[in-house]
């Protein structure tokens, strides 16, 4: 299964990839990882995206395409991979297109009304990137799945909470309707629902496509 993962800032993708990629053994590729990860290693494009990123700009979506491409392309990837975090705009999923077939696009609905709150209000660990809600940590200060130290995110803040959705708004919305024209969109409405009960709903239609 190759699955990508949508949903704006704070509808829960991270807390639902964590769940997807335990349960089915799939290997949860967020951008931001990659990016890191080249970065670190000091790769050919992890240094060339860094030149972007140190100037404060967005890595053209042809950096970041090789960068996708190059990590679907492991063994581990053979089977099935999540993506979370890409593709972000239409000119992303169409070069996507060529690169991989996409069996199924879950997108986590929330109402936007929502999503200031439990992003300013969610705490992230340190170690395995858990996230957490202030509201269900009744002042726990560590991971419950690793025991690492908890944090708020420097961008959970209103200003730029409101920033990254409007950006969202403008850029990676449009992608429902792209690949909702393609007959492979999955919305799942998680509004009022628990985590636990949007992840069953999940679970349904993936275990469905796995016949």
């Amino acid at each position: 299964m190759n699955i990508i993962l949508l949903g704006a800032p704070g509808a829960g993708k991270g807390t639902q990839a964590t769940k997807i990629a335990d349960k089915y053994a799939l290997p949860h590729i967020s951008t931001g990882d990659i990016f890191r990860e080249n970065i670190k290693n000091q790769t050919e494009i992890g240094l060339l995206a860094k030149s972007f990123i140190d100037k404060g700009q967005l890595v053209p979506d042809e950096v970041t395409c090789k960068i996708v491409e190059e990590r679907i392309s492991r063994a581990d990837c053979k089977d099935g991979y999540m993506l979370d975090g890409f593709p972000r705009t239409i000119a992303q999923a169409e070069a996507l297109e060529k690169i991989t077939k996409i069996d199924l696009v879950i997108n986590i609905d929330v109402d936007f009304s929502l999503l200031m709150e439990r992003l300013c209000g969610r705490r992230v660990c340190k170690d395995c990137g858990e996230s957490y809600h202030v509201s269900r940590l009744n002042g726990t200060t560590t991971c419950a799945r690793c025991g690492g130290e908890l944090y708020q995110r420097k961008d959970d803040n209103p200003e730029t909470v409101q920033s990254r959705l409007d950006v969202y708004n403008a850029q990676t919305a449009p992608l429902i309707a792209y690949y909702t024209e393609k007959g492979n969109i999955f919305n799942v409405i998680s509004d009022t629902r628990p985590p636990e009960a949007v992840f069953e709903k999940i679970v349904e239609k993936l275990d469905t496509l796995r016949k």
